[in-house]
């Protein structure tokens, strides 16, 4: 079962019990719970396990984060028992982070708690909603059933824009908090070594992640534990405008479908005419340099978002 496949059903159709994979073959529906008493279980269920397992943490060199070292570091998370009594639950480790986040349902209201674990958040670029992460992972379930895994990095696209496939939600907004590698090196035996790039885990309730829907290796209403290295990213451009969609995320909110220039009611990010001057905003690249960004008319407005400067001044 792929993350990516899954995920573009889910976040498409929205109403989770009619969600489809293509063969339908590991699909099945189940009541839907409420969703507050869902993720009221889902929080107490992730933080004792936050509270009673660690990660090998004494294996990865914090004085040099960005160390070849650590390039092929991999996180491996076990039970606090036994000999390892006395390691530092997940929970108080410094390198475990919050954030806050809502769902794309109109009808969820709950801010759900999404924590991850940052040990390098990356030097190369940063990856936006609307992107294409390359990213090798392991998907596990909390009583470390593996559903998925990428050894080698797998494109998938933070949106669902077009016919792009995208994640759950709770994949998204964790992977967007690292950042890229700074290049690669060939080892010589066909694997590649990425250097600098993000190196985490994601610990996401159901209600960012599948809720209801059951599929092939994951019970309905299931947490998702991801462990993620972050080596590349794609910049989409979904109208082909020339223009980044993550640029034409103009307030800065993390959602293209809010943006609007020319109020035609068709997105930025899907509009080849912004700012609906008649000219196609790929044509309004004057200097040729493959990037109508660049060109700024005298009021400071870039030319593709000026309906003001016409063909006349060019």
């Amino acid at each position: 079962m792929k993350l990516r496949t899954v995920t573009l059903t889910i976040l498409l159709l929205g109403a989770v019990l009619s969600c489809k994979k293509d063969d339908d073959k590991d699909v099945v529906e189940v009541e839907v719970r409420d969703r507050a008493e869902v993720y009221e279980e889902n929080i107490a269920e992730l933080e004792a396990y936050l509270d009673t397992h660690f990660y090998n943490y004494e294996e990865f060199d914090f004085e040099n984060p960005y160390s070849e070292a650590n390039d092929n570091f991999q996180i491996v998370i076990d039970t606090i028992a036994g000999e390892n009594s006395d390691k530092i639950p997940l929970i108080d480790r410094s390198e475990l982070k919050l954030k806050l986040v809502n769902s794309d349902s109109d009808t969820d209201e709950i801010e759900y708690k999404l924590y991850y674990l940052e040990l390098r958040k990356g030097l190369g670029d940063s990856i936006h909603p609307t992107d294409r992460a390359h990213i090798q992972y392991k998907g596990m379930l909390i009583d470390n059933t593996v559903f998925d895994s990428a050894i080698t990095p797998v494109g998938l696209s933070m949106s669902t824009i077009g016919s792009d496939y995208g994640v759950v939600k709770g994949f998204k907004e964790g992977t967007i908090e690292f950042r890229t590698s700074v290049g690669n090196s060939e080892n010589g035996d066909g694997t590649v070594t990425y250097h600098n790039h993000g190196i985490g885990a994601l610990f996401i309730p159901s209600g960012l992640g599948y809720f209801s829907t059951t599929q092939t290796k994951i019970p309905a209403y299931s947490n998702l534990i991801f462990l993620i290295h972050t080596p590349g990213v794609t910049f989409l451009d979904h109208d082909g405008d020339l223009v980044p969609s993550y640029m034409e995320d103009l307030n800065g909110n993390g959602d293209i479908y809010d943006d609007d220039t020319d109020g035609d009611e068709i997105p930025d990010a899907l509009d080849i005419d912004d700012d609906g001057d008649g000219v196609l905003t790929p044509y309004e690249d004057i200097d040729g340099d493959g990037d109508p960004t660049n060109d700024i008319g005298k009021n400071g407005i870039p030319k593709y978002l000026d309906a003001e400067e016409t063909e006349s001044n060019e």
